[in-house]
């Protein structure tokens, strides 16, 4: 069997809570194979392939060693995926990296460099974007059917206790986390936002810990300008007792579009409901890491790009770090994917 022919295999680095769905997405997928793993703590290891196979591997140098690893999977705290990501594609690895990429835009870039330098892939996971109700809602905004848009806003209303940001030492800081409810809850919902109204230009907020004893946000309160024009808010929070979970509105000038999870509960346009078509359940865990890690292995096999790229995965951050830094400055801040060119 030619080489084109063959499953991709694929290595994963962290073998915590997300490996698991990678590892599950890696099996279910006929273009790939899991091939090894690697985890400072070998028990973590030891459970991962003992329930998806593959080979366990004493450093992570011994894993990049490996002929037969093609794509890393990089499933670690978000304090290291910079550093990691170099690793791997100076191994001539291709790299598929959790979200957040990392947690300052300077190590984006350089992840983005040294990918590009290496000749090797890089893919960051956002699985909201592989729902077929998402890309039903993209192509109705970009076909225009809203018209001009007017107000979009994101909600994330979650509930996570003290336990949980105590459960582990990363959690919660911003050496290792990057951020809070913002950074690693919400950031598939801003990511949907941009992707599907267009970069934002500007915001100002505040963001908080309101309730939970941690150095980063719990809470996070947004007020947007979007490049196209369009205003819209973010509320985040943690402390939602009622979980109700993830919303986005979007208004235009004919109609709003509702999503509520990965279901769009209402399209309408016109004064009149936009009956949809049907579509395949989907959950964003785990069929969206599934169909990532699928696209991935095309992607190798092909010689093309992924579908989402780690230049993908820069404004999304970029609108997180910019909340932040509003947030501490107490002022607006312009972002420069958003800003239009002179």
């Amino acid at each position: 069997m030619t080489k084109e022919k063959l499953p991709v295999r694929f290595g994963i680095i962290g073998c915590g809570i997300i490996a698991d769905i990678h590892a599950k997405g890696i099996l279910n997928t006929e273009e790939a194979e899991l091939a090894a793993v690697f985890d400072t703590k070998r028990e973590s290891a030891v459970k991962l392939t003992e329930t998806y196979g593959g080979d366990i591997c004493n450093t992570l140098e011994e894993l990049l060693a490996r002929e037969d690893v093609e794509v890393v999977c990089i499933c670690t705290p978000s304090g290291m995926h910079a550093e990691q990501t170099a690793m791997v594609a100076r191994a001539g690895k291709h790299v598929l990296v959790e979200k957040p990429m990392a947690i300052k835009l300077d190590d984006v870039e350089r992840m983005i460099e040294v990918c590009a330098e290496s000749g090797v892939l890089l893919a960051t996971v956002f699985p909201r974007r592989m729902s077929p109700q998402a890309g039903y809602a993209r192509q109705v905004i970009q076909e225009g059917r809203l018209g001009k848009l007017s107000l979009c806003s994101a909600y994330v209303m979650l509930y996570r206790d003290q336990a949980y940001y105590d459960s582990a030492g990363w959690r919660g800081t911003w050496a290792m986390d990057g951020g809070g409810a913002m950074m690693n809850q919400g950031i598939h919902t801003v990511d949907m936002l941009q992707w599907l109204v267009g970069p934002v230009a500007s915001l100002s907020a505040k963001a908080k810990a309101v309730l939970r004893n941690i150095e980063v946000e719990d809470t996070v309160i947004a007020a947007l300008e979007f490049a196209n024009g369009a205003l819209g808010v973010m509320e985040i929070t943690t402390t939602a007792c009622d979980g109700k979970g993830q919303r986005l509105v979007i208004h235009g000038e004919k109609g709003v579009l509702v999503i509520e999870e990965d279901t769009i509960v209402s399209l309408e346009i016109d004064g009149e409901q936009v009956q949809l078509p049907e579509f395949d359940a989907f959950k964003v865990i785990p069929d969206g890491h599934r169909l990532q890690i699928q696209d991935m292995a095309l992607a190798v096999r092909e010689g093309r790009e992924p579908i989402v790229t780690g230049e993908d995965g820069r404004h999304s951050l970029e609108i997180i770090l910019g909340t932040y830094e509003a947030s501490r400055q107490r002022k607006e801040i312009q972002l420069l994917t958003g800003t239009p060119a002179l």
